[in-house]
């Protein structure tokens, strides 16, 4: 894809709608061109539960992105999560006409397509099928394309989500006046924005804590390995201190966010912050300690469900780069501590920054925008494969033109002979039978000669 196409990633979260405008610079990074944002009241983990609250929403967003960057937004490329999103290996296979011609980018892509449609249950289809180890005739092959063989086989990982999530999100794009380039799964962008190839070849876990869920992407060898999505992020987190201290949900956000921690026993007795009360109510003073042991026991539910996924995809003992967290609850303080020791893995926090180029707005470095920034990141590959494909595919019909011209010109050639060896073949035939009367009238006029009368 040439450089300087204007992207639109749009990340319809629990607690915000962001709309983030970039392009592909010659450096290969991402210039972020202007962004929007806005309080989410439309979805509820993951999911779209009002239409008409998420559609304002996300006017709201693209307005502030285009006004900032000047841009006239109309198609954007959006992220799906929630609780309904699974995931299933298949295997498919794809027999070759013609073993002596080379595989083609088209062909691999053809049996993608082909698991598009495996069956599934009613109330559910595929959102993305993602291509991991490919095999020419039985043997591994890192990059199938320019090889010899007569059976390619590849290993897909299928992710799934119900139809109505699906299409609630689209209603939202098209009510809102934009078309849709890409649906892509939340936790494949926030990879693209925070996880370099070293560390998914090493083996790596993303876990993204955003306000209604927590995504998973667990990668090994440079592929994906495992995707889900836990029900719990840090609207959750929230909802435990507004009963534990008995506050408004308002009030809880703040604390959370201004004293929060992650770990209980790094905060003093001492220290305490007063709530105002109520219409006039006496005001109530929490303990950060307190405040930390609530907000620590979510956490710790949250990472055990972590660690549930991680043994689920059997790659336990194979990732060497750890966990790296992302994602607004990743900014929790001291979470990082309590991650490792809940998983014994090294863990680290995953800016988006490393993929963007130098800007002002300092802000877009923060992990809360990792699954926007991502979205951009994931819609320019892919339409850069979907170039690449369109270009072999173009190159490769002279080609076959050219072949098949090859072929009509010696089929006239070979009718051709075949009309003449005919044409010879009757003209013996008629040259035996003149032969032949002639023959005859030779031997009846002997047989009437005077002498065979006498």
């Amino acid at each position: 894809m040439s450089e300087g196409k204007i992207i639109v990633g749009l990340d319809i979260g629990t607690t915000k709608v962001a709309c983030i405008v970039g392009r592909k610079s010659e450096n290969g990074k991402i210039e972020i061109l202007g962004y929007g944002r806005t309080v989410s009241t439309g979805v509820r983990r993951g999911v779209v539960t009002n239409i008409f609250d998420t559609v304002e929403a996300i006017k709201t967003a693209v307005k502030q992105a285009s006004d900032q960057s000047g841009v006239e937004i109309n198609r954007v490329s959006v992220g799906i999560a929630g609780q309904h999103i699974k995931s299933l290996q298949h295997r498919g296979v794809l027999m070759r006409d013609n073993h002596e011609t080379e595989i083609s980018e088209a062909e691999l892509e053809r049996l993608r397509n082909d698991t598009f449609k495996i069956n599934m249950t009613p109330g559910e289809e595929i959102i993305d099928v993602i291509r991991q180890d490919t095999y020419v005739d039985g043997e591994l092959a890192t990059n199938p394309v320019g090889m010899l063989g007569s059976k390619i086989e590849a290993n897909f990982h299928v992710i799934i989500g119900q139809t109505s999530a699906a299409k609630n999100i689209v209603k939202c794009i098209q009510s809102a006046g934009l078309d849709m380039d890409y649906m892509i799964l939340e936790p494949i962008a926030s990879a693209q924005a925070v996880l370099d190839d070293e560390e998914k070849d090493a083996g790596v876990v993303l876990v993204d804590i955003g306000g209604g869920t927590t995504d998973i992407a667990i990668f090994k060898g440079k592929k994906i390995q495992h995707t889900a999505v836990i029900p719990f992020g840090g609207n959750i987190i929230t909802e435990d201190i507004c009963s534990g201290c008995s506050i408004i949900k308002h009030y809880a956000e703040e604390v959370k966010v201004k004293f929060g921690s992650a770990l209980a026993s790094e905060n003093r007795d001492d220290e305490v912050v007063s709530i105002p009360g109520i219409r006039g109510r006496e005001p109530k003073e929490i303990s950060f300690k307190n405040l930390a042991h609530i907000i620590q026991a979510r956490l710790e539910e949250i990472f055990e469900l972590v660690n549930y996924e991680i043994q689920k995809a059997k790659t336990d003992n194979q990732l060497i780069a750890g966990i790296v967290l992302t994602g607004g609850g990743a900014m929790m303080r001291h979470i990082q501590q309590l991650a490792e020791f809940k998983t014994g893995l090294e863990v680290r926090i995953g800016y988006p920054n490393e993929h963007l180029n130098q800007t002002e707005m300092k802000e877009m470095s923060s992990p809360m925008y990792s699954t926007g920034i991502g979205i951009v990141i994931e819609t320019i590959a892919r339409m850069e494969h979907d170039e690449y494909l369109k270009a072999t595919s173009e190159a490769v019909q002279p080609r076959s033109e050219a072949k098949r011209k090859e072929e009509i010109e010696v089929e006239a050639l070979e009718t051709e002979v075949i009309d003449t060896e005919k044409e010879e073949t009757e003209d013996k035939k008629k040259k035996k039978k003149g032969i032949d009367l002639k023959k005859i009238v030779t031997s009846f006029t002997e047989f009437f000669t005077p002498d065979n009368i006498e």
